[in-house]
């Protein structure tokens, strides 16, 4: 029997024109597909949670395309995230769950990807708002691509369910000038610089 049991998904995909200064040249395209299931964990403690982190990877691998689509395709997407809200009867360590089965499939589908991918998580009600952190997919130190990526739905997660989210978006800020390391500048190849 199948530990993944969804109940939706949702698409969501923004265009910044501009945040009160010049129009952009090209609009920053900021995306999030987040996932409600039920959580297999919910009321009990459970030591072993490695069937539902592999459960959950092949579920990452499978929906990741299509938030990469979505924007324009693999060459386009240059920062990341990924966050998680646990129902309150769940542990935020179902959550943390997240950190594997979300950020490895991103990596795996983003080739250019070298930076760890941020995240954010916490147990609360339906209809939570959770504020996922975007940094640049090559290198975390890219000042300009600091952001974030607001996700939830206003019935879930369910007190026996989880909302699993991945964001992405095709550029920095759209005013971004406060300086820092350049796109142009990364060089190191490490994940940070």
């Amino acid at each position: 029997m199948s530990l993944i049991k969804v109940r939706k998904k949702l698409l969501n995909i923004e265009t910044v024109y501009h945040e009160g200064g010049p129009v952009a040249s090209v609009p920053l395209k900021m995306g999030s597909l987040a996932i409600v299931l039920d959580n297999p964990y919910a009321g009990r403690y459970v030591e072993d949670l490695s069937p539902f982190v592999e459960a959950t990877t092949e579920l990452a691998m499978s929906v990741v395309p299509e938030l990469i689509e979505a924007l324009g395709g693999a060459d386009k997407i240059q920062a990341y995230g990924k966050g998680a809200i646990v129902g309150l009867n769940g542990e935020l360590e179902h959550g943390a769950i997240w950190h594997i089965s979300g950020g490895y499939p991103m990596r795996k589908h983003l080739p250019q990807a070298k930076s760890i991918v941020p995240s954010s998580k916490v147990v609360a009600t339906a209809g939570t708002r959770l504020q996922i952190p975007l940094h640049h997919l090559e290198a975390a130190y890219v000042r300009s691509h600091f952001s974030t990526v607001e996700v939830g739905t206003i019935d879930g997660p369910r007190p026996n369910e989880l909302l699993y989210a991945f964001v992405m978006a095709t550029g920095g800020r759209v005013h971004e000038r406060l300086g820092g390391l350049r796109v142009d500048e990364i060089k190191v190849g490490d994940g940070q610089r």
